[in-house]
């Protein structure tokens, strides 16, 4: 572990020192005969070098055990095909018809299997899995391939659409290697970033790049979006396995890439998981705040108008009658711009505010009304069954 710390803090000078070190060789290998140098600056630049790459061995020695390959099975009937014409015992007819339209007779429909692949990192020594709920939806069947290649077979303890997280369980029989959870609040971008899983099926596949972004939204991939953005190769095969820092913390589960792009893949940030991994191990699902409230983004222009500098806010389009909102107060054209004495980024963010927030909890909005700044007081109510659909703008919150 001291190795890393000492990796992390001479990161800076390697750059310096490689940098110059790459141009000492470039002098010194135009020439012919040349041999590489050895002045103190090359050597540090080779040192520092050796020390980057040793962090990344240790991670993944660290935390490759706690990876599993997730190998799912749906089963569904085939369509049933034209009976045999009645009058054909013919056996060489029969074959002939048979091999083109498959067994006659209403109940001979055979069953047909479609394999799924997907990854999923261990996060407790009773054996829990996280993974992406898209990995094992409609799964009938559930395989986990440990890194020593024992199988097991898997049941999902259970699932959270919203977030596309899952948890599978299973039933160990040795001492499992955990991964250790880090804190993806404190990612900073340019951060270096370790994927881990099994794309295409390669099992055990470790990629390497930097934390690119953070908070992306508008994805389109799940109800609940705060993304970590990264350009460490992610491919199919790769959903549900763990994004590490050079700690060997998990910092976010890989999730999903864009298609038409390189370098762009997108995890779930650990501390969201965490949230929900916690209620999907205690009570099989995930209770989310509600205040019944339609949001709006806060234009350029309706901020200027309200005299507030930027356009940090989330808009009310309407409240539902009897709602926490309507209740509360707030109306049609109130900006709230601080949950709970958090000050609001967008209405995405008031979204994720309201659903982390504890059902039965009292919290203050900050809102400004007519240029006029207030405070109200909401109590957050359980999110109603039928209001599952993909928050946008204008949806209830």
């Amino acid at each position: 572990m001291s190795r890393r710390l000492v990796l992390i803090a001479v990161v800076a000078a390697l750059l310096v020192a490689a940098a110059g070190g790459g141009y000492l060789v470039r002098g010194h290998l135009g020439r012919p005969g040349a041999s590489v140098p050895t002045t103190p600056q090359a050597a540090t630049g080779i040192v520092l070098a050796e020390s980057l790459q040793m962090g990344f061995v240790d991670v993944a020695q660290q935390v490759r055990p706690a990876v599993v390959h997730l190998g799912t099975i749906q089963r569904a009937k085939n369509r049933r095909g034209p009976n045999l014409p009645q009058g054909n015992d013919d056996p060489f007819f029969r074959d002939f018809f048979n091999q083109f339209f498959g067994s006659e007779g209403p109940d001979s429909r055979s069953e047909f299997r479609r394999p799924g692949l997907g990854s999923g990192v261990i996060i407790d020594k009773r054996g829990l899995v996280l993974t992406n709920f898209h990995v094992v939806k409609g799964a009938d069947e559930i395989l986990i391939r440990l890194s020593d290649k024992r199988e097991y077979r898997g049941q999902i303890l259970g699932t959270d659409p919203k977030t596309d997280l899952a948890v599978v369980k299973f039933q160990p029989d040795h001492e499992l290697t955990v991964a250790t959870l880090g804190n993806s609040d404190a990612l900073r971008v340019g951060e270096w970033a370790i994927a881990i899983g099994n794309p295409f099926g390669l099992d055990q596949t470790v990629t390497v790049g930097v934390i690119s972004a953070t908070g992306r939204s508008d994805v389109g991939i799940a109800t609940y979006e705060n993304f970590i953005q990264t350009d460490a190769s992610i491919n199919p095969g790769n959903s549900g396995g763990p994004l590490v820092n050079l700690k060997g913390q998990v910092i976010g589960v890989n999730t999903a890439i864009v298609a038409a792009g390189q370098g762009i893949g997108f995890a779930i940030p650990i501390n969201m998981v965490k949230r929900v991994v916690d209620q999907l191990v205690d009570k099989g699902k995930v209770v989310r705040g509600w205040l019944g409230v339609a949001l709006q983004p806060l234009s350029p222009d309706l901020a200027q108008s309200l005299g507030l500098e930027g356009t940090n806010g989330a808009v009310v389009g309407s409240t539902i009658t009897g709602s926490p909102a309507a209740q509360a107060g707030l109306e049609q054209g109130d900006v709230i711009v601080a949950f709970d004495k958090t000050p609001v980024e967008d209405y995405r963010h008031v979204q994720r505010l309201v659903a982390e927030a504890r059902v039965g909890k009292s919290v203050q909005l900050q809102i400004v009304r007519k240029k006029q700044k207030m405070d109200l007081t909401v109590t957050i109510a359980e999110v109603p069954e039928d209001s599952g659909r993909r928050p946008g703008p204008s949806s209830k919150n």
